[in-house]
């Protein structure tokens, strides 16, 4: 990449918050690699997973799940454990052994950590030609977490809505998109959606957006070298100046500070709300939402980040949680097994709509009209997030927290002073400053 490397008290801030005295959980094991078994007859113990699909855990979609496993390992006992905070407590759990057998890797575990607490699944190498997002949790040639699933990103709508309103082609620039909602808007009531008070839909979508714009796998990594993220034609400048547009030409809701995430789908379903920036994850729940609400699933559409690089329209392809073996686990023969049969013959990604781990799985049946359009699928790069992570931290402005981008849209709506370009040029700034203190 071309990145000077940071160093080791560096590392430690280059995620969001760094777990506390972890130092007694992750030491004491070894590099022992939780390899694929050979015979699956021969695999045997009990293993603990940990999980953030409480959902799943309490309707027994999980237990469903552990039987199918027990078919290939019948010696082998899963117990699954949901986790409502899963970020907060599991990351108290990991000052001792006892993390669970499997796990899905937190956020506050810096990347160069991960050997201390988890088993390597495998060399990069070989591991990449089969599993996507491998980047992700590479450390020194070694994996050490295959991802639960993938999510695209774009833009969740009201198809019907957009259809009555004689929206029916997906605009191909941000000026067309907010042409188009101002359109539904005038001939429906309905306006585009922020999700401004529970904030996290201001976060990872727009982000994780970061790619879109430019069609570049490597525009996240990018950051770490560059002055200005919001310099003009930016992923950023775009992302963040459309999301600006839409509040400032009153294409949203009155009062953003009135917005309820599970409310919003619904109203999506409804066709109240017209569109909202989100992952493909999203696209099942909204259907759901519309079947309990007597409106019809198909409704439903998703279109890319309304913008195109040379005539195409491409979606950042990114991993959600990777699944990791706990390098303290008795029993890691067991938990890869889990892993690997989770990930390549569960079914798992299909009945979410989401993306595979698996390169060689089809996209899923909720981007059939991306795969129709064929919009370019972005795999972006992360393998230099712990420098970004650094640099965004260090200048406090938070790519992955709600304030920022609730501060633009208060901008926007006049609810606080300023401007776009005064907020644009500080945001420089901050990263400029911060990007010389991090030593990038």
């Amino acid at each position: 990449m071309g990145k000077k490397m940071l160093n080791a008290a560096l590392l430690t801030t280059a995620t969001m918050l760094t777990v506390a005295g972890c130092g007694g959980g992750g030491t004491g094991g070894s590099d022992e690699t939780a390899a694929p078994p050979l015979n699956p007859k021969s695999v045997s113990g009990t293993i603990k997973v940990l999980t953030n699909r409480t959902d799943l855990v309490q309707d027994g979609t999980m237990k469903k799940y552990a039987a199918a496993f027990n078919k290939e390992y019948p010696k082998v006992e899963v117990r699954f454990e949901g986790i409502t905070d899963y970020e907060g407590e599991v990351k108290i759990r990991m000052n001792t052994d006892k993390y669970g057998d499997v796990l899905l890797i937190p956020a506050a575990v810096a990347k160069g950590d991960y050997p201390k607490f988890f088993a390597p699944l495998g060399d990069t190498g070989s591991m990449k030609e089969k599993y996507r997002f491998t980047d992700k949790t590479d450390v020194d040639g070694k994996t050490y977490g295959i991802a639960n699933f993938g999510t695209a990103n774009g833009v969740v709508y009201n198809k019907a809505l957009w259809k009555k309103a004689g929206v029916t082609k997906w605009p191909t620039s941000p000026r067309e998109f907010l042409t188009d909602l101002k359109t539904v808007k005038d001939r429906t009531g309905a306006t585009y959606y922020t999700n401004f008070k529970d904030g996290w839909p201001l976060v990872s979508p727009f982000s994780n957006s970061i790619g879109s714009v430019s069609c570049d796998t490597k525009a996240s990594d990018d950051l770490a070298d560059m002055d200005a993220p919001w310099g003009d034609g930016t992923d950023l400048d775009v992302i963040d100046s459309l999301l600006y547009d839409i509040v400032h030409d009153k294409l949203s809701e009155k009062d953003p500070s009135t917005t309820n995430w599970e409310s919003s789908k619904t109203l999506l379903a409804k066709g109240k709300i017209s569109s909202m920036v989100l992952g493909s994850w999203s696209i099942t729940q909204m259907q759901d939402a519309a079947e309990k609400a007597g409106q019809d699933p198909d409704d439903i559409g998703f279109m890319p980040f309304p913008a195109q690089k040379a005539g195409k329209f491409c979606s950042t392809l990114l991993s959600d949680y990777q699944q990791a073996v706990n390098i303290h686990s008795s029993h890691k023969a067991a938990a890869r097994a889990w892993i690997d049969w989770f990930t390549e013959k569960s079914g798992f990604s299909a009945s979410q709509g989401v993306v595979s781990a698996l390169r060689s799985a089809p996209m899923p049946a909720t981007l059939k009209e991306f795969v129709d359009n064929d919009v370019t699928m972005v795999e972006r790069s992360e393998a230099d997030t712990a420098e970004v992570n650094a640099i965004d931290n260090a200048s406090e402005i938070g790519l992955d927290k709600q304030d920022y981008r609730q501060k633009l849209i208060d901008i926007a709506r006049g609810a606080q002073k300023g401007s776009l370009k005064d907020y644009f040029a500080d945001l420089n700034q901050r990263w400029a400053d911060a990007k010389r203190t991090a030593g990038s």
